[in-house]
């Protein structure tokens, strides 16, 4: 029993540690680009715009937009750094080698999704940062704001993960991001409140479960919400559960993996 608890803790430092080394070695890629399109939003949407407009819930719109921009590095990070580094491994072929060892399935898993919610996180508290240079923050409630940014992080990963199993191609990896994500990110609440919008957009808007979570991170940190905060973390809960389930489910399969 010792054994293989020792041998299943080796195995997961081991992924972590290739995971977090492969976005030190190629920070220029992974950090700086994403911290600056971040500088870059606070200037023209923050500052820019944010000046011609009036307080949403009662605070300046830069500061509004702060919890919103650091969930889109979140997850946008969360979930390219998987689908690069898991594709990468299939591509490679050294994931046949973890496949056939006897490494359970949940522990590669983990270690993937924890290498790509160390380099979502990173991000967030990098825009949290930059965001102190353009407005004054006070985090409201530190354990909605954590749980928030960890139970997201995990989710993109877990789809960056369901993405890179089924990918063929490097292109493939691309198009998710590109047409899903991306859209789904902007009309997730990131740089408005929901109650700007009037029918039927308020209505369709509810679809979007990335709604839920910029809304979840955005009551921790500021306090206000347009969605309850309870059904904002059903959503995250459900989304981890079934992604978690079925990420197992390809491993333990060998699902796109295998030759």
């Amino acid at each position: 029993m010792s054994h293989t608890f020792t041998h299943n803790l080796v195995a997961l430092k081991t992924i972590v540690r290739r995971e977090i080394m492969r976005i030190v070695r190629i920070w220029s890629q992974t950090l700086i680009p994403p911290a600056i399109t971040a500088s870059l939003y606070f200037i023209i949407f923050g500052t820019v715009i944010g000046s011609h407009l009036h307080n949403v819930h009662g605070y300046p719109y830069m500061t509004y937009l702060v919890p919103g921009l650091v969930m889109m590095q979140i997850i946008t990070n969360s979930y390219g750094n998987i689908t690069s580094s898991f594709f990468g491994a299939k591509f490679q072929r050294f994931v046949e080698e973890m496949l056939v060892s006897p490494t359970p399935s949940w522990v590669i898993l983990s270690g993937y999704i924890i290498g790509a919610m160390v380099r979502g996180l990173t991000l967030g508290v990098i825009v949290l940062l930059i965001s102190t240079a353009f407005t004054s923050l006070h985090v409201e409630h530190p354990l909605i704001t954590l749980t928030t940014a960890m139970l997201t992080s995990m989710v993109f990963a877990l789809a960056g993960f369901v993405n890179a199993v089924f990918a063929k191609k490097f292109d493939d990896i691309a198009i998710v991001p590109s047409f899903v994500l991306t859209p789904l990110t902007y009309l997730g609440g990131v740089f408005y409140s929901i109650d700007q919008l009037g029918e039927p957009w308020h209505t369709i808007s509810l679809a979007n479960p990335i709604l839920y979570m910029v809304n979840a991170f955005r009551y921790g940190m500021l306090g206000v919400s347009d969605i309850h905060i309870g059904v904002a973390y059903a959503v995250m809960a459900f989304f981890a559960v079934t992604l978690g389930g079925f990420g197992l489910f390809l491993l333990h399969r060998g699902i796109g993996m295998r030759s």
